[in-house]
């Protein structure tokens, strides 16, 4: 033991003390709740965004404001492509959007489709918009006949939907479970 060198201690002696790091790394789960609870504290929108976009419900999401780099690396580390868009409003102004998506062909085509164009849709690119963010085409098509029109969903579930569902929609009802367990996990994280 004497000829052991001081910088090279028995493993056996060796300290063991975790890192709130350590346990994050090993464990997806855990990770994925702490990047979950980190995105949830600054806008719990874009947790939930962030989240259904991961887990697969929403093919891809957009946000409508720039994000930090800390918020950029926390989607990545959920799995998600990242891409900027600018688009212009009808004043001349431009708005800059971040796509996010687990698959990059995915933001590709958004930005092929949108990148410097107006905020105001067409119907035809208001049909791809809905299709690229997992919207119930029937809901895109009546949003465009009539904006916010009334349906049968109750206010709470509306508000969780991040489309206005048409009323008698048939694909929303299959969504809505999903949305609700999604925010819970989100404001459990």
């Amino acid at each position: 033991m004497a000829n052991r060198p001081a910088s090279a201690p028995h493993a056996a002696v060796r300290p063991r003390t975790r890192t709130a790091s350590g346990p994050l790394r090993r464990d997806p789960a855990l990770r994925r709740a702490e990047l979950l609870r980190s995105l949830r504290e600054r806008d719990e929108d874009l947790a939930l965004l962030a989240h259904l976009t991961a887990i697969g419900i929403k093919p891809l999401s957009r946000y409508e404001r720039p994000l930090t780099d800390p918020l950029r690396s926390e989607l990545v580390a959920l799995g998600l492509s990242l891409g900027v868009c600018s688009r212009r409003t009808e004043a001349g102004g431009e708005v800059e959007e971040t796509v996010f998506s687990r698959h990059s062909a995915l933001i590709d085509v958004y930005r092929q489709a949108f990148d410097n164009g107006s905020l105001r849709l067409s119907p035809e690119l208001g049909r791809l918009e809905g299709y690229l963010f997992g919207f119930p085409p029937c809901c895109v098509a009546a949003y465009f006949d009539r904006p916010y029109a009334p349906n049968s969903l109750s206010r709470e579930d509306q508000a969780t939907l991040f489309h206005w569902a048409c009323d008698g929609c048939t694909i929303t009802p299959f969504l809505l479970p999903r949305y609700r367990e999604a925010l819970a996990v989100v404001r459990g994280a």
